[in-house]
């Protein structure tokens, strides 16, 4: 049923992705009535050069 893709900047544990799957799942559960098995999440990690807010790659933020 729902994929839900997630880009994240890179640098996030497995146990947090984890984590967050769980609760996306939960969430599809609860609000769609999924089948927890029909919900994919999919992980995109993204290089911190490789995003940038307000104009600024996140590689040059603290």
């Amino acid at each position: 049923m729902p994929t839900i893709r997630v880009e994240l900047i890179e640098g996030r544990t497995p146990e947090q992705k984890k984590a967050l799957a769980q609760a996306f799942t939960a969430a599809c559960v609860n609000t769609l009535g999924s089948k927890p098995e029909s919900v994919d999440v999919l992980f995109l990690d993204v290089p911190r050069h490789d995003w940038a807010t307000g104009g600024v790659p996140w590689s040059e933020k603290l």
